[in-house]
């Protein structure tokens, strides 16, 4: 079953709200995708409802928005949604505020964690939480390493530790076609090792927050105001899949992760739409 096209003018005829991957759809590691700044500046003069839902949680709102508008993006910081930002209310829920936390990733991702109530501490230290915040940051096999080691040594003497991450993506897009290893990735390692250390302990995996689970499209429904939303993003297993998970239409863009759908990918992956690329959006939008 092929997926139909959809233009920007008939999502904007059909829905009152448009969400926006980040990468792969409106940027990659080294700068803007074509068409996105276009589309963005006739959103804003039309003043349009959208957000950018991203699973990155290794900057904060502000620092997200500073990059895009250097990139020239046109995007306030009110209108970025974070895997990080959900790590508030899952500290609340699961009891994690004022626990020692062991955070991987750059100064934003230790932020979002003391921001939602943890007490941040160095890897190589006892903690109660480690939280995968980003792959970048400090220098990353040393950092692993003794965030590892202390975990063992956690679970070795009997002391429970909640893993979490933000975060479950696995790769990204970088510049020039290229692609780097994410977050989920990290969190897919330290499984790994637990697994080959403690087998038959499921209760050691991570807790993942980000796309495809439903927590961050219902904060943006809440933002927008309806529910009468469309996800626009490159990866089916993300951003397909949370979208329809909760209740939302999807388009798949052909500038990201997912180079095809398969014939046989089953309903709850499959997108409602499919586009091209910004580039062609900006090109109709200019017509």
């Amino acid at each position: 079953m092929s997926t139909p096209a959809i233009s920007i003018d008939a999502l904007l005829a059909r829905y009152d709200a448009i969400l926006f991957d980040a990468y792969g759809v409106l940027v990659h590691a080294g700068g803007p995708l074509p068409g996105a700044a276009e589309l963005l500046g006739r959103l804003n003069d039309e003043r349009r409802t959208y957000f950018v839902v991203t699973n990155d949680a290794s900057k904060l709102p502000t620092t997200a928005a500073t990059r895009f508008q250097r990139f020239g993006l046109p995007i306030d910081a009110a209108r970025i949604l974070t895997s990080g930002m959900l790590l508030a209310g899952h500290f609340a829920a699961a009891g994690l505020r004022g626990r020692r936390c062991a955070v991987l990733g750059p100064a934003d991702s230790a932020c979002y964690v003391e921001d939602a109530g943890g007490v941040v501490v160095p890897p190589d230290e006892a903690f109660e939480v480690l939280v995968i915040g980003d792959e970048s940051g400090p220098p990353f096999i040393e950092w692993v390493d003794a965030a590892l080691s202390s975990l063992l040594a956690s679970i070795d003497a009997g002391r429970h530790v909640h893993l979490v991450v933000p975060n479950p993506d696995l790769i990204y897009p970088g510049a020039d076609g290229g692609f780097g290893f994410a977050a989920g990735t990290v969190a897919n390692m330290f499984e790994g090792a637990l697994a080959l250390r403690y087998p038959g302990r499921p209760d050691l995996r991570f807790v993942r927050l980000g796309k495809p689970n439903s927590p961050i499209f219902e904060d943006a429904m809440r933002r927008a105001g309806t529910s009468n939303v469309v996800m626009i993003g490159d990866q089916l297993e993300t951003d397909i899949k949370g979208a329809r998970a909760a209740g939302l239409d999807a388009v798949w863009i052909e500038t990201g992760v997912t180079a095809t759908i398969p014939a046989d990918t089953p309903p709850h992956l499959r997108p409602t739409w499919r586009m091209a690329g910004l580039a062609a959006v900006a090109q109709e939008t200019a017509r």
